[in-house]
């Protein structure tokens, strides 16, 4: 399974940016039934922990040389906190999908005509699930995933809202009430991978 057909199938993507410990981290997200661990490039050995963890997402892919770096460490795709044209141009060059991260619906429209997989809707925060709706409603075809401010207490509201998918990084400190959050938008993970 690709990493964006894990992302639509599990619906929630664990983000470690700069934790003590990753490898545990990622234990513990995987003993919880959390497959998807995106580890930011901006983290101390984040490509030694995508070559032990092969299939992790790559995030705060920001150039075409981290592109090329990720591919090497075996990432299942970037992610990036903006739209690059050149990380998504390198990303397709390379066979990797390319999540660019956008705000605004020209941007959301620029990432997904320019090749992206999935687009990240970042910071979430700034509008809440009902600007995702309301983003949605003329660009129904592009699949996003929400990120930034995401946490139990909403991620089932973006879900519902029409996200494919919720990235949460600082609130992952208590994972029970966040998987209940997106097992209850009535789609739950699939199997754990190893």
């Amino acid at each position: 399974m690709s990493a964006i057909e894990r992302i639509r199938a599990e619906r929630l993507v664990a983000v470690l940016r700069r934790v003590a410990n990753p490898d545990d981290q990622i234990a513990r997200l995987h003993a919880a039934g959390i497959g998807v661990v995106e580890l930011t490039l901006d983290s101390d050995d984040a490509l030694e922990v995508i070559r032990r963890h092969p299939g992790s997402l790559a995030g705060t892919v920001r150039t075409p040389g981290q592109v090329d770096a990720a591919v090497e460490a075996g990432a299942g795709a970037v992610v990036s906190p903006g739209f690059s044209p050149a990380v998504v141009e390198r990303a397709a060059e390379l066979g990797i999908p390319a999540i660019p991260g956008a705000l605004t619906p020209t941007e959301v429209e620029a990432a997904w005509r320019a090749g992206a997989a999935m687009v990240k809707l970042f910071p979430a925060s700034l509008g809440g699930p009902r600007y995702v709706r309301d983003l949605l409603a003329p660009l129904a075809d592009i699949p996003l995933l929400v990120t930034g401010g995401v946490d139990a207490s909403n991620a089932r509201a973006f879900l519902e809202a029409g996200a494919v998918a919720v990235g949460v990084g600082s609130a992952l400190d208590d994972l029970a009430p966040l998987v209940n959050a997106v097992r209850n938008t009535g789609t739950w993970f699939a199997e754990p991978s190893s």
